[in-house]
């Protein structure tokens, strides 16, 4: 295989055998749900599931070409974007953390529910109140200073010079009009919006704004390393409070003490139909990504037999390997369920769990951390705010237990990145 997919592949092959592994002025668009992942599931369960992928495998032979690896872009920060928001001449300026190092970056852009504008956006390091702590970059989309698109569509940026260290901050402002996707839970502190042209500015003002929108995704190129991406309900996503932080959610936790990407996929109220119904297009057009965390079922108790939810597990880990390592998580501790039968729910999630541990060879058991030594479906003191939701602690347990089995396997930070004191192995 010839040309820019031909290389693409040869990179990721390589790759494969280093590391391993297998407002303002705006209108809400429609009902956001309920950010917890006890909603029930959003669709009909006698509705076909998607297909599997078709993807053929990539031979490796034993590298002996003492070269460096060409450097690739892979994935520092993610959101899924799974609902709309129409925005009219807006300015947003997004706070956004960036968990990969490099000299270059990429953005990618994804509209809502109808046509989008995106007449200029910038890049440059973050400084407090919504300032701009450096010379704010252009960014281009093929050569253009922006796009025009239809719905729910996906635009990545041209390559931008721009270096970047593990877990610096940035602020990525874009000027646009229409319909942007966006995330349902406020958890994107630090970030601003006014109505107007103002991404190039440096004191932009604005209201303090905290939803993910429009940006999906930033790419940054570097040394190929393990990128993970974190497949859940708003758990993982990072729902604790009304107003929340993404820094705070365990993949953002485990990210920086593992010195190696962890991006979040997560979206709340989603179970494994929603969670396959929108693989493709928030976590399968990641590109560079090595290894997947699913946890995912906390929705789904008593909507379905055992055996129908450990069938839309299977099939959810059969679309994921072509693309990445599979980590499954155990669910954690209910102690009430808004929806469904609560002596249902708590047999169906022990089965569930012991499944779990008897099927997949790669597992991250988040209830045997979180769970009270007396009582499956208790808590322990402090790690809940509701009795589904991890608290803050709750993450930070949850995180820990991400890092410990990520390290006993072998998970090695990125180049040039030291993680904290007691992290090194």
């Amino acid at each position: 295989m010839r040309g820019r997919r031909g290389t693409q592949l040869l990179v990721w092959a390589w790759t494969l055998l280093v590391i391993g592994c297998g407002p303002e002025a705006h209108e809400w668009e429609g009902n956001f749900p309920e950010p917890a992942p006890d909603a029930p599931a959003m669709s009909a369960q006698e509705e076909p599931l998607p297909g599997g992928l078709e993807v053929a495998p990539i031979r490796v032979e034993p590298r002996s070409d003492p070269r460096p690896l060409p450097l690739m872009f892979q994935p520092g920060f993610h959101q899924a974007l799974r609902w709309s928001y129409t925005a009219n001449n807006v300015t947003f300026r997004l706070r956004v953390p960036v968990g990969r190092a490099g000299q270059r970056v990429r953005l990618a852009f994804r509209s809502g529910d109808g046509n989008l504008v995106l007449r200029k956006a910038t890049v440059a390091r973050a400084g407090p109140n919504g300032s701009l702590a450096s010379t704010p970059v252009a960014v281009t989309f093929s050569g253009a200073a922006g796009f025009s698109v239809g719905k729910r569509v996906r635009v990545v940026s041209d390559p931008v010079s721009f270096p970047v260290g593990f877990r610096d901050e940035l602020f990525v402002s874009f000027e646009v009009q229409g319909a942007l996707a966006i995330s349902a839970i406020m958890a994107m502190p630090g970030s601003y919006t006014r109505s107007g042209a103002y991404a190039g500015v440096k004191d932009m003002g604005g209201t303090p704004w905290e939803r993910a929108v429009g940006l999906s995704t930033v790419d940054v190129e570097g040394p190929p390393s393990r990128a993970f991406v974190a497949l859940g309900d708003s758990i993982t996503e990072g729902y604790i409070s009304d107003h929340d932080d993404v820094r705070r959610a365990w993949p953002a936790l485990a990210e920086a003490r593992l010195g190696v990407p962890l991006v979040n996929a997560g979206v709340s109220g989603q179970g494994f139909y929603d969670g396959l119904m929108n693989l493709d297009a928030e976590v399968l057009s990641l590109q560079g990504v090595t290894d997947c965390i699913v946890l995912l079922g906390t929705n789904d108790l008593s909507s379905l037999p055992t055996s129908g939810l450990q069938a839309r597990m299977n099939t959810l880990i059969s679309r994921l390997r072509p693309f990445c390592r599979p980590w499954v998580g155990t669910l954690l501790p209910k102690e009430k369920s808004n929806h469904g039968n609560y002596e249902v729910v708590k047999a169906q999630r022990l089965e569930m769990n012991a499944w779990i541990r008897a099927t997949f060879p790669d597992v991250i058991d988040f209830e045997a951390v979180t769970r009270q030594p007396g009582n499956v479906h208790l808590f322990l003191d402090g790690l809940e705010v509701d009795g589904i939701h991890p608290s803050a602690e709750g993450q930070r347990v949850m995180a820990t237990e991400v890092v410990r089995v990520l390290r006993e396997k072998g998970v090695q930070p990125q180049a040039g990145v030291q993680p904290p004191v007691g992290e090194q192995h």
